[in-house]
């Protein structure tokens, strides 16, 4: 899938870097365009794309200080600046635009579902966020305001592709390796997603293209990646088992968001070398995510990519009613609460999520 990446905020800026870079190592070519914007300038300084600097009349350069209403206002008087940025990368060859943001700090939180607002009202392509939840050792700050965020964003995008940043982090990991780790898995879930279907080696017998991806997360609502690999015999048939074990594994132990098991429809890609892949095997592993996730809208597919390995690659629609959104708005209301905010009840109201679908 063609797309473009915004990245808005700190977080939002260096996964923005992380994704383009490993499109342009794999010769992927499926991110055609990226920016980073931000509102304070150290931020971007070591950013290696293009950048925007916004609010300078307010904030001079300074950030919001995790002010996500300041981020917000910033945004919006300043979203014709920013897809001023954008001419000549959002062109007829783009088949989606993804705003990726932290949902903690001030800019990402309110500045990315602002702009994922103003794409929305002048283009007709689909307008996908990818957003990143705090951990909890974040501070109450981040998750407050990531409750909000959350719920906006949702409302807001196309599909808001959900990861949480505990999800991927080593359990002995210091902030900056966690930070790197969180990233790099980022990179390859979502840069293997967004590469379905553009660059290949050889030939699959089903091979996943842009329109499944986009089927899948038709239906709005909150999303979740998965992502699991094995080494790989080279005789297909010894590879069915394997298959079914990395697509248990992508689901089970190592979605974006834990434990987000039911789902409105999914999709399943299997990579590896066209030889090794048993179509047996990929369809009996679709069939199980079918059966785990409730859902019989479940597509299913090939990525050959040479490798030693095999690789599943599941996507999660509708996943809102997971236990991990009801316990973390429950924890941002919470937060919310001691920083000494007036929260409205229906605010971190997690259930209204399901009127999203």
């Amino acid at each position: 899938m063609k797309v473009v990446l915004i990245g808005v905020g700190q977080a939002g800026g260096k996964v923005t870097q992380s994704l383009a870079e490993f499109d342009y190592e794999m010769g992927f070519n499926a991110v055609r365009g990226a920016l980073a914007v931000n509102t304070a300038k150290a931020d971007l300084q070591n950013l290696e794309l293009d950048t925007a600097l916004i609010g300078q009349d307010r904030v001079k350069g300074h950030g919001v200080g995790g002010d996500n209403e300041l981020g917000a206002r910033i945004m919006q008087e300043n979203a014709t600046e920013v897809l001023d940025n954008m001419d000549g990368r959002i062109t007829t060859e783009a088949e989606a635009v993804v705003v990726v943001a932290g949902l903690g700090g001030g800019t990402g939180s309110g500045g990315g579902p602002m702009l994922v607002r103003e794409l929305q009202r002048i283009y007709e392509m689909p307008i996908y966020m990818l957003g990143i939840l705090p951990g909890d050792d974040e501070g109450g700050l981040y998750q407050a305001n990531a409750g909000r965020s959350l719920k906006t964003a949702a409302r807001e995008a196309d599909s808001l592709l959900l990861v949480d940043n505990d999800a991927w982090r080593g359990s002995g990991d210091s902030v900056a390796e966690g930070y790197e780790r969180i990233n790099d898995a980022i990179a390859q879930r979502i840069g293997l997603l967004l590469a379905s279907g553009e660059a290949v080696e050889g030939v699959g017998e089903s091979v996943v293209d842009s329109s499944e991806i986009i089927n899948t997360l038709r239906g709005g609502g909150i999303s979740a990646v998965g992502y699991a690999s094995a080494e790989a015999s080279e005789d297909a048939e010894e590879n069915v088992n394997t298959i079914t074990s990395v697509t248990r594994n992508a689901l089970l132990t190592s979605m974006s968001l834990p434990d987000a098991t039911d789902a409105e429809s999914a999709l399943l890609v299997i990579v590896g070398d066209p030889d090794r892949l048993s179509r047996k095997g990929v369809e009996r592993a679709r069939r199980w995510v079918e059966d785990e996730t409730g859902s019989m809208k479940v597509r299913g597919g090939d990525f050959p990519l040479g490798s030693d390995k095999i690789a599943a690659l599941v996507v999660l629609s509708g996943v809102e009613r997971s236990d991990r959104v009801d316990e973390f708005m429950e924890k941002a209301k919470l937060a919310a609460k001691s920083q000494g905010h007036d929260t409205d009840p229906d605010e971190y109201a997690s259930d209204d999520l399901d009127s999203l679908m």
